[in-house]
């Protein structure tokens, strides 16, 4: 059978099953990574994890037979979430795949895959894989599988890196009947001090009762019903492979990822080891205002998971984050990338303050704002048409960041225009001082995109 290289995007291996991605193809990739790891990168394991889609199993079974043909041993973990999956990777120094389409619908799947020891293969180094596994010329061999658990060691990293204070912290969780069913309980279960009611808490791969992506907030109304009815002091949600966080204040307030951010960072920036903190491009300028303020140093960068995590382990940075609430600690152990964990930090600096959170973020700067725009096109001509808005803000001399797309910098705002690395999709976000500034930017930069759709 023939793979569409299309499946192969900016982050990961992603498709609908079983058009785009099916056993037969899961196969073909497995071949291609155990092959890829014994030639190019002298590797004869790997470990493989999956979530709770219902293509899951099956594609892992299928994927597990192909890289053992190639020859390569595989560590089989099983059911668990994304962050227990880098943990395996961790524990064996090796590299790995989690069978996952993460917040994606539930008819996708797809394959998170690593090549380096920094984070998720990205970029180039997917393209590269990707015409590896087309070339189809693999190598062969009885590699060994060896069915493992994690359990015992994802809960003693989440033990020794939290330290509640005295404040009990009553939170609503919603698992979205995703991979963290596996294992939230379990984990909220060793401090005492929170008093937790869940939601969404079954394990089923169809996900009844909303999308699995906490980045939206029409997915969190659950919750914020739920947070106001028991008076919790937060609400927090989980993606469906558990390596994002959402955010519901206890007033029943939606808050995006760059919120959260600005809520560590004031809590915690000083007792980071490293001052600068890296966000992405979708990011508010009340965050880059608050590490200001209190001495540390910004740091703008592309968004992509796989990035963001590459960069912060490559600079030594304490803590970084992305506006779809991928985030990043690096201060106390090694990243996991974990929803849960990053929750638990969240509810470590509730458990230590008699504040609410809403009363925490009152004091931040504060600018008007519009949710992530996206404008479909192809997946040709969006990157023809960013180079077109890049030429039309040079002509104009508006000082520009071009790291992802193209974000122009004004004195009282900003606008973002960038290519999806997920899909056929213009993204655009815009933030100023006013709202009629606001309207102003965005009209004049979504009528320079409409030029050229």
């Amino acid at each position: 059978m023939n793979i569409d290289a299309s499946i192969f995007k900016e982050y990961d291996i992603r498709g609908t099953y079983p058009i785009d991605l099916n056993e037969e193809i899961a196969y073909k990739i497995g071949r291609g990574y155990g092959s890829y790891l014994r030639e190019k990168l002298n590797c004869s394991f790997c470990v493989v994890g999956r979530d709770n889609r219902l293509s899951s199993l099956s594609l892992s079974n299928a994927l597990i037979e192909g890289i053992t043909d190639s020859g390569c041993d595989v560590y089989n973990y099983g059911f668990i979430t994304t962050p227990m999956h880098y943990l395996t990777r961790h524990i064996h120094n090796t590299y790995g795949i989690m069978v996952t389409a993460s917040h994606n619908p539930k008819d996708d799947n797809g394959f998170k895959f690593s090549l380096d020891s920094l984070a998720n293969a990205r970029g180039e180094m997917i393209y590269e894989f990707r015409d590896y596994v087309l070339k189809d010329t693999f190598l062969s061999g009885k590699g060994k599988v060896i069915v493992k658990d994690c359990k015992k060691e994802y809960l003693e990293y989440m033990k020794r890196n939290i330290s509640m204070g005295n404040r009990r912290v009553k939170a609503v969780i919603d698992l979205g009947n995703g991979a963290t069913t596996c294992i939230a309980k379990e984990v909220h279960a060793l401090f005492p001090n929170l008093e937790v009611t869940y939601i969404c808490d079954t394990n089923d791969g169809t996900f009844p009762n909303h999308h699995p992506d906490p980045a939206v907030e029409e997915n969190m109304e659950m919750l914020k019903q739920e947070v106001l009815k028991v008076h919790a002091d937060v609400g927090i949600a989980y993606d469906g492979d558990g390596d994002r966080i959402g955010i519901v204040l206890e007033n029943g307030e939606y808050i995006s990822a760059d919120l959260y951010m600005l809520l560590i960072v004031k809590n915690l920036l000083a007792t980071f080891p490293n001052k600068t903190i890296l966000y992405d491009v979708k990011c508010t300028k009340s965050l880059e205002d608050e590490i200001l303020r209190l001495g540390g140093t910004p740091y703008c960068y592309r968004t992509g998971t796989s990035y963001t995590e590459a960069k912060t382990k490559e600079m030594g940075l304490s803590f970084g984050g992305e506006y779809s609430g991928h985030v990043f600690f690096n201060d106390r152990d090694y990243i996991l990338g974990s929803g849960i964990y990053a929750g638990l930090r969240l509810m470590e600096i509730l458990s230590k303050t008699d504040a609410s959170l809403s009363s925490m973020l009152e004091a931040r700067t504060k600018y008007y704002a519009t949710p992530e725009v996206k404008i479909a096109t192809t997946n040709e001509k969006k990157f023809q048409i960013i180079e077109k808005v890049l030429s039309y803000v040079k002509e104009k001399k508006y000082p520009y960041n071009d790291i992802d797309g193209v974000r122009v910098c004004f004195p009282n705002g900003w606008a973002l225009v960038r290519a999806s690395n997920t899909g056929p999709n213009l993204t655009l976000r815009f933030e100023a001082d006013t709202e009629e500034e606001l309207k102003k930017l965005e009209q004049e930069f979504t009528e320079v995109v409409n030029t050229y759709l």
